[in-house]
């Protein structure tokens, strides 16, 4: 399944599918001096809210699905240094997170500097039209793990805005690499 992004920013974004049906709405009201917390709806009438992020500058955020709290350190701990390496396009810097499936199966998200990527799922970002077509930034979804969706679309916004804030600090500190 290809799950379209109606814009880069991923928590305050529209999820439709390949008949451009919407699937998930993200919602992060701006709050001064706060982070706040990102909600994820899963799109189907007289729902509650379905996911929460609540982001803390400290410490750990927490995420809510099904009723339940977590704390992203115990759910979605990360591993490994964050190293970095030379790729085609120059140096890449990047950290592991896993997390374990409902079906009892461990899934990592690898956050590249450039691109995020799991075993199951792979983001795309979007493209201007500068060089070649514009696109849309997208989720491509393997069939396989569809009865977990809803958490894969969780964890993918938490990863993906840990991935843009250091690549955002990494602008401000004149590169990523040696």
């Amino acid at each position: 399944m290809q799950l379209t992004l109606s814009s880069e920013s991923v928590r305050n974004t529209v999820m439709t599918n390949e008949t451009g049906q919407v699937l998930y709405k993200s919602f992060h009201p701006f709050k001064l001096g706060k982070l706040g917390t990102t909600t994820i709806r899963k799109i189907r009438p007289n729902t509650d809210p379905l996911e929460q992020i609540e982001w803390r500058f400290y410490g750990s955020s927490t995420f809510r699905i099904n009723g339940q709290e977590m704390q992203t350190s115990d759910f979605l701990p990360r591993h490994g240094i964050n190293r970095t390496t030379v790729e085609t396009d120059g140096w890449t810097s990047y950290r592991k997170r896993t997390f374990t499936g409902p079906d009892g199966l461990p899934y990592r998200w690898d956050m590249l500097f450039n691109v995020v990527v799991v075993k199951v799922a792979r983001y795309h970002r979007g493209t201007l039209g500068i060089i070649g077509p514009k696109k849309k930034p997208c989720l491509e979804v393997d069939p396989d793990v569809m009865h977990m969706l809803d958490l894969i679309i969780l964890t993918f916004v938490y990863v993906e805005k840990l991935r843009k804030d250091k690549e955002r600090a990494a602008r401000g500190n004149g590169g990523g690499g040696p």
